[in-house]
């Protein structure tokens, strides 16, 4: 009897889409080793974590091996890279390796980066190493217990080379899940070409995979703009009530599908700042904390530029005119996801008018006063329970604090509802762990040297980020006192 498949693979985008890749296999590495596998994910995709964790498994993970099924290639797109267009990107270290159905029949990719040169590599050697390997991992994990949508890691595996990046380090290789790797450059490589019999394949393709119930409508493609800007609109919000800073918002990091994608600079602000930015490379602040609902409307204008032959081939004005009306609901409706999140941040039940005015009035107090952000809205429910010290404690001088209390519990009056009730709620949104910036460094520099406890540790903590857990009492704080300014690279 032939034995089972390790993947069962069902590879559409390899299937339907010719042309939009390049077939490719990854590169022999001389010791592939599964040092991180998430088993959890493993059985939500119908696999067996047992054979996975093999030495068969590890070489299928690292690229090194093509399991049996799978249709490894390298996708090709464009982007706009920090307000530049660059015609083409694409995979310059990574594969699709094939579709899985989980089981809850969502269609999956399997996806590795740092597996090799590609046709799309220009200068880069295709290869990865493990800090940033596992820094992706950790952060996948996090939004994910966040709630966030986001891609995750099925596993991070050394490849047994030695990659120098500053100096020499682990080569390593990151299997990650996502709902698809389309992006927004993807389109917008074919539209750059005028390759319109493409773009309509492309986007169709995409209807099909994330917004079936488009199919077949005339107006099909401002239908799916309209979607795609509604997914980024409720990320980005996501993003902003956690605190989260991606880092390198171009296009070509942004999904169709509406997750959160490349961990590479990003980072999560330890004390308000609407300016915050970590990226060693974002010298004007483009991607800046603040900034991130701007840009993410100006990435679907982007998007929307190349759906104008699709929406109207015979009067591009007209195109343009309805997707810009589009366009034009992307503030509404950010806004909406943000207010009924900051509500439930803050512990309101109802939506009564001055509600938005309250959560600004909090973090203009805020600002200015180093205070924790997460720690802030994790102690409103202190402040509900009838103790407002926590919150006060954070700020430098309480005094806009203090007014501020005034109208909040004025505000909470107006619903009555039992506090003990309300802070449970709250407890429930306001995350307790966030990944510090300082403990993922200091977990990834123990890993570099060998030492995978603190990653373990720090990993356990943050995929229960809501729940209080013994003996993580650090996990809630900031750097301390005089740390120097955090700075992440583009390193995955």
């Amino acid at each position: 009897m032939a034995e089972t498949p390790m993947f069962r693979f069902d590879n559409s985008f390899a299937r339907e889409m010719e042309g939009f890749y390049t077939p490719w296999q990854g590169e022999a590495v001389p010791d592939p080793q599964i040092v991180r596998l998430n088993g959890a994910l493993a059985e939500e995709l119908g696999l067996d974590p047992a054979r996975l964790d093999t030495a068969e498994g590890a070489a299928a993970l690292a690229g090194a091996h093509s399991p049996a099924g799978a249709d490894p290639l390298a996708m090709v797109y464009a982007g706009h890279q920090f307000g530049g267009f660059s015609p083409q990107l694409g995979d310059g270290r990574a594969l699709l390796v094939g579709e899985i159905v989980d089981v809850h029949g969502a269609r999956r990719d399997l996806h590795l980066k740092g597996s090799g040169r590609t046709p799309y590599s220009r200068q880069g050697d295709g290869k990865a190493v493990l800090g940033p390997v596992l820094r992706e991992y950790l952060f996948g994990e996090a939004m994910h217990a966040l709630g966030i949508p986001t891609t995750r890691a099925l596993a991070a595996v050394t490849t047994g080379e030695t990659i120098r990046r500053d100096g020499p380090q682990p080569g390593a290789v990151l299997a990650r899940v996502a709902a698809s790797h389309l992006r927004v450059g993807t389109f917008q490589f074919f539209a750059a070409r005028r390759e319109t019999d493409k773009l309509r394949q492309l986007a169709d393709y995409a209807i099909a995979r994330h917004y079936p119930e488009l199919a077949g409508q005339d107006d099909r493609h401002l239908a799916l703009l309209r979607r795609v800007r509604d997914a980024q609109a409720a990320l980005v919000a996501r993003w902003m009530l956690v605190g989260f800073v991606h880092g390198v918002m171009n296009t070509d990091n942004v999904t169709i599908s509406g997750e959160t994608i490349d961990y590479g600079p990003c980072a999560f602000i330890d004390n308000y700042d609407q300016r915050a930015v970590f990226s060693s490379i974002d010298d004007q602040g483009r991607y800046a904390y603040g900034n991130q609902p701007g840009i993410a409307l100006w990435n679907m204008a982007r998007f929307a530029e190349t759906l104008i032959p699709l929406v109207n081939p015979d009067d591009a004005d007209a195109a343009i005119a309805v997707l810009s009306t589009e366009l034009d609901g992307f503030g509404e409706t950010y806004l909406r996801h943000w207010n009924a999140g900051m509500r439930a941040k803050l512990g309101l039940a109802a939506e009564l008018p001055g509600d938005a005015e309250l959560a600004a009035d909090l973090l203009a107090a805020a600002a200015g006063q180093q205070v924790d952000y997460t720690r802030l809205f994790r102690a409103l429910a202190d402040l509900v329970r009838g103790d407002a010290t926590p919150a006060r404690a954070l700020f430098t001088d309480p005094a806009g604090f203090d007014r501020w209390t005034g109208a909040y519990l004025a505000r909470l009056a107006q619903e009555g509802s039992d506090p003990a009730e309300r802070a449970a709620a709250m407890d429930a949104v306001n995350p307790l762990y966030i990944p510090r910036n300082h403990l993922v460094e200091e977990a990834l520099a123990a890993a570099r040297d060998g030492d995978l406890a603190p990653f373990d540790r720090l990993l356990a903590v943050l995929s229960a980020p809501f729940t209080a857990q013994d003996g993580a009492e650090r996990y809630a704080h900031g750097a301390p006192e005089g740390s120097a300014r955090h700075v992440t690279f583009c390193g995955t």
